[in-house]
């Protein structure tokens, strides 16, 4: 059971960075094609884009868990 784990640990991580990349990719991508109608943004979220888009804080949260839980379950189960 312990094997079956650590593949759905390594499975998780992989989806949540795939998630990653793809949130970025279609954020640049609508970004792009609205620019000529958003008004003007905030200052404070101008000058750091990511760190105060929850989406983004959301995936960091995440992956920071899932490798605690990982971690975890790596050095408190017995092989």
């Amino acid at each position: 059971m312990t094997y079956l784990s650590m593949v759905l640990g390594v499975i998780a991580l992989l989806i949540l960075a795939t998630s990653l990349i793809y949130t970025f990719k279609v954020g640049r991508l609508v970004s792009e094609r609205k620019a000529k109608y958003d008004t003007q943004i905030n200052e404070k979220v101008q000058d750091h884009p990511y760190t105060r888009n929850p989406v983004f804080l959301t995936y960091l949260i995440a992956a920071v868990l899932s490798l605690a839980y990982i971690f975890y379950l790596a050095f408190t189960i017995s092989w």
